[in-house]
């Protein structure tokens, strides 16, 4: 009885000591700086409705420089995702199956990955605007890429490395060993979706509501379907229209109404 005791302490040690090193190179990290950024944004003279939060931002003034950077960027954070997938497959199972990352049920998943981005998406753009009203988000500039050939494909594969990140770390793996280390549905779902609205917390008071309430809608669609395949569906095309669509009207709206 004292042996295994001791073990299962120990395996809980080692699985809180995972998870701590996986969101320290990952989302953890982002939410660490970015509760410091909203004390910094609150406590600046400057209004909150008055500041800006830039993504997908230039990395370099010459086009060639800022295209290697923004691809070796995406590629290097997904490195964490693919560390999740190693440390699933060592503990045992296929992690793709386990996660529900695949293409078993391709039609289903998109279908479902359609459904949760109007549920999401359509009231997020309206949570970020009433925000926006009421002084709690700052102006976020999704992508405010010069535009070159390879910003558009560049702009999807960011809104590609957002949805992997997030859906296969914050709900695939944390759920996984949340529910090893004994947690129950709930304390699992709210505590990953305060997580993800942590590190978007850079945006303001509004972008929090808005991810936290995201994190509860994917964390339970989650746990009910047992995949995150349609959860990287409906992230992806919420990315994607943010930030593409942003980029297309900075670059053609002053034409069409100049």
């Amino acid at each position: 009885m004292t042996r295994a005791l001791s073990w299962a302490r120990l395996r809980r040690r080692r699985l809180w000591s995972e998870i701590a090193i996986v969101l320290g190179l990952s989302l953890g990290a982002s939410a660490v700086y970015s509760i410091v950024s909203i004390i910094a944004r609150l406590t600046a003279e400057t209004a909150l409705a008055d500041q800006t939060a830039t993504i997908n931002g230039s990395l370099n003034p010459r086009e060639w420089l800022d295209g290697t950077y923004q691809v070796l960027a995406i590629v290097f954070a997904l490195v964490p995702v693919a560390l999740v997938f190693y440390l699933l497959a060592i503990s045992g199972g296929n992690p793709f199956r386990r996660l529900g990352f695949d293409l078993r049920a391709p039609w289903r998943d998109l279908g479902r990955g359609l459904l949760l981005m109007l549920v999401i998406g359509v009231p997020g753009i309206a949570l970020y605007f009433a925000g926006r009203a009421a002084g709690i988000t700052v102006d976020v500039v999704p992508a405010p890429l010069d535009t070159f050939w390879w910003t558009t494909p560049v702009l999807i594969l960011s809104a590609l490395r957002a949805a992997l990140q997030e859906e296969l770390i914050v709900v695939g793996y944390l759920f996984t060993r949340l529910r090893q280390l004994g947690w129950q549905k709930w304390r699992i779902i709210l505590s990953t979706a305060v997580l993800r609205g942590s590190y978007h917390l850079y945006q303001g008071i509004g972008p929090f509501v808005g991810n936290v309430v995201m994190g509860v809608v994917f964390g339970w669609c989650y746990w009910r379907w047992g995949r995150t395949m349609p959860l990287v569906v409906a992230h992806w095309i919420i990315d994607i229209l943010s930030f593409v669509g942003y980029a297309w009207a900075v670059a053609n709206l002053p034409a069409l109404f100049g």
